[in-house]
């Protein structure tokens, strides 16, 4: 039996978790919840603005407290400028939502191209997620983890995609918010989970082991 040569600690599951919700709050959750209520409660536009605001006000935050900037948060952030112009162009909130479904494809297709690269798209947006030590990011098997698990994701992206594209076109915008945001949060819920046990399996197949909750070890 393989014996562990390398052992590397990571934060509580506690602050593993406030470490990832951040970044999925002020890129994602936030964002949404507040085109709802302002396009409900004041009309379309005002919802769009609402979103839009969000997303400028945590950038403007992070950088005043000279806080490093999420990756995820610079990606949504762009994409939601575009979905505004979009939106306020046509007027119509199934154009406003077809962008963030047609990113589904964008994203399965950037994680392709950048398999190629020393550390892919995936890697860089886990940083954000999830601190790894520099001994781990390093290490010759985890690199190739990323590529092998960027082809997981481009396929729940790819289904994620084609999903909310039908929910898009046969339900209303109350109904769709719904659906496809519990139907793509249990996809990524299970990606992650998917994601998770390959990647112990690829630390223990290199003699590395993971504990969570202890002190920084020297590796």
């Amino acid at each position: 039996m393989l014996q562990h040569r390398i052992t590397v600690h990571l934060p509580s599951i506690g602050s593993l978790i406030r470490h990832a919700g951040t970044p999925l709050l002020e890129s994602t959750l936030v964002p949404l919840a507040l085109f709802w209520v302002l396009f409900t409660q004041a009309g379309f536009d005002a919802g769009l603005f609402a979103a839009l605001g969000w997303s400028a006000l945590a950038i403007s935050r992070r950088l005043v407290l000279r806080r490093r900037l999420p990756a995820v948060l610079l990606i949504s952030t762009g994409l939601l400028i575009a979905r505004t112009a979009i939106g306020l162009w046509t007027g119509s909130a199934f154009f406003y939502f077809l962008q963030p479904t047609v990113q589904n494809f964008v994203f399965a297709l950037a994680l392709l191209l950048t398999l190629g690269f020393e550390r892919p798209l995936l890697a860089k947006l886990a940083d954000d997620f999830c601190p790894f030590p520099e001994a781990l990011t390093g290490h010759p098997r985890i690199k190739r983890f990323f590529k092998r698990v960027s082809l997981l994701w481009a396929f729940v992206f790819l289904v994620n995609g084609a999903t909310t594209l039908c929910v898009l076109a046969t339900q209303t915008v109350g109904n769709y918010l719904v659906v496809s945001t519990a139907g793509s949060y249990t996809m990524v819920v299970m990606g992650i989970a998917l994601s998770l046990w390959w990647f112990r399996r690829s630390l223990a197949g290199e003699g590395i082991r993971l504990r969570i909750g202890a002190a920084p070890a020297v590796v």
